[in-house]
């Protein structure tokens, strides 16, 4: 092929990706989806997600069914073609199958769930492995901060899904490029201040816990006052966190319940820094001296002073 077919060609493939995204990544006989590589796969979540807010919502939720949709066609027809009839009714289809949290929106676990991908790379979603709790997390998190910075910085991302690869498939397969890709790919996903590391917050999202227990709504509703803790609810949360039975929530088992409680009153947005502040916020209010534990009569005085705050005082 000479220069000018060649550049002929190549702009006529940009046309196509101009007039439908997602008809580049179907084979041209079958028309299914191919399997998209990681970086692939961040090219359609960036071209869709327009505003860049960790969603697919409203507009660029219906560009994206438009066109995924209208590019399963063997003709060259307009994401246009698909009427608004056509698409509330795909809508509503495609939402009661993909938004598992059912927030009217599609993440990038949801939409990675729905794209045929790279094994390995859909691997480092655990869909179908959450942790059990904060605990395990915590554990997690101090294994792979190997410089104690308060951050996962990229060498260390890298090296957590070496890690979970190998887990997962009981063979090291993955080429060292491959693990470069991954890393990228992933703090492209979770870096959302984008200073190229992970932050407690961000690596929370990568590796997802079962629940909060603290989430549960008789917790929630606590906190704002609506019903009264129990002694039961108390002692339900006392058992979660205190794996080893040894009386007293400590190390990683306090970790974990004060991130889960800080994910309570602060959302979805702290670091270290703002753990080990919350820890000697809450081991001041009790007035423990027993250095890094919380009893049994401790964790109820946090859980009753919580549930005596307004949302403003939790802040």
């Amino acid at each position: 092929m000479d220069s000018a077919a060649a550049a002929a060609a190549a702009k006529r493939v940009q046309i196509e990706k101009a007039h439908n995204f997602m008809r580049q990544y179907r084979d041209p006989e079958s028309r299914e989806l191919k399997k998209l590589s990681a970086n692939q796969f961040m090219d359609v979540w960036a071209h869709y997600d327009k505003d860049g807010n960790g969603y697919i919502e409203g507009t660029e939720l219906d560009g994206f069914l438009r066109e995924f949709v209208s590019s399963a066609n063997a003709t060259d027809i307009s994401p246009e073609a698909v009427t608004d009839t056509m698409l509330e009714e795909l809508k509503s289809c495609f939402m009661e199958a993909y938004d598992d949290n059912q927030d009217g929106k599609i993440d990038i676990r949801e939409l990675a769930q729905l794209l045929p991908m790279e094994e390995n790379f859909l691997l480092l979603f655990r869909f179908d492995n959450p942790l059990e709790s904060s605990v395990e997390f915590m554990k997690i998190w101090r294994e792979y901060d190997t410089d104690n910075s308060g951050y996962i910085e990229a060498d260390e991302l890298k090296n957590f899904l070496r890690d979970l690869l190998k887990e997962a498939k009981k063979i090291n397969d993955v080429s060292e490029d491959k693990l470069i890709e991954y890393t990228d790919t992933m703090l492209q996903v979770f870096d959302a201040n984008k200073d190229g590391r992970l932050q407690l917050s961000e690596m929370a999202k990568l590796l997802p816990v079962k629940e909060n227990f603290l989430c549960r709504q008789v917790f929630k509703e606590g906190i704002d006052g609506a019903t009264k803790l129990t002694k039961e609810d108390i002692e339900k949360v006392f058992s979660l966190y205190d794996r080893d039975n040894s009386g007293t929530i400590e190390n990683e088992e306090l970790k974990g319940f004060l991130k889960d409680l800080l994910e309570l009153v602060k959302k979805d947005d702290y670091d270290a820094q703002d753990l080990a502040a919350f820890e000697e916020t809450i081991m001041r209010g009790v007035g423990t001296d027993k250095h890094g534990k919380i009893s049994r009569k401790e964790l109820t005085m946090i859980l009753l002073t919580l549930a005596k705050m307004s949302p403003d005082e939790e802040e």
